[in-house]
């Protein structure tokens, strides 16, 4: 349905509205103007696009489980409907987009040098961002990894370095007990001979 209808389709049920002096059905706007071609759902649709627009144009009350129930024209309808309603809210709509569209086609077109050129400006500004960007990534990558060698001379060389200095230290105090026991040895083997003469 086009957006035209739905506007006269509006302003035919306030009408409708405004004629009658109670509250009636919706199931009235129904069957006077969209039987059986639309569902009754549509015409609580258009409804809620009415209260959307305004609160005041129609006075609303629930029943029979259904939030649109009952329908009453307000004092408003009629000044809304005075000022041309949806269908004049449509036309000036149209007319806004028809100047907008005029006023784009009648804007001054490009040469073929303009049109040309427009893209090597960006494409200047794109390789200089991605200079910096590679260059920034570049300086990040090399910042990791002097940390990670770091890192990792920090936690293997030392402590093989403290390893190699321990074992030294044990060596030399191998070596040390080695002599003590060899001068041990010759003291005894000095005693014993001197016992033996």
């Amino acid at each position: 349905m086009s957006e035209f209808f739905k506007a006269e389709l509006k302003d035919k049920f306030l009408q409708y509205a405004l004629e009658r002096d109670d509250y009636f059905e919706v199931q009235l706007l129904y069957d006077e103007f969209l039987r059986p071609n639309y569902s009754l759902k549509y015409v609580q649709k258009l409804i809620r696009e009415i209260m959307d627009h305004d609160t005041d144009l129609l006075d609303i009350m629930s029943g029979n489980g259904a939030k649109i129930f009952m329908l009453s024209a307000t004092a408003f309808t009629q000044e809304f409907l005075d000022e041309g309603g949806f269908k004049q809210h449509y036309i000036q709509e149209e007319e806004k987009w028809d100047t907008f569209l005029e006023q784009l086609s009648n804007s001054r077109k490009l040469t073929s040098q303009e049109k040309s050129n427009l893209g090597q400006t960006e494409k200047k500004s794109y390789r200089r961002e991605r200079r910096l960007l590679f260059s920034l990534i570049a300086a990040v990558i090399i910042s990791f990894l002097f940390t990670l060698f770091s890192l990792m001379n920090s936690l293997f060389f030392k402590s093989e370095e403290k390893r190699i200095g321990k074992l030294e230290e044990k060596i030399q105090i191998l070596e040390l007990q080695n002599e003590q026991l060899k001068d041990e040895l010759d003291s005894i083997h000095y005693w014993r001979q001197k016992r033996a003469k």
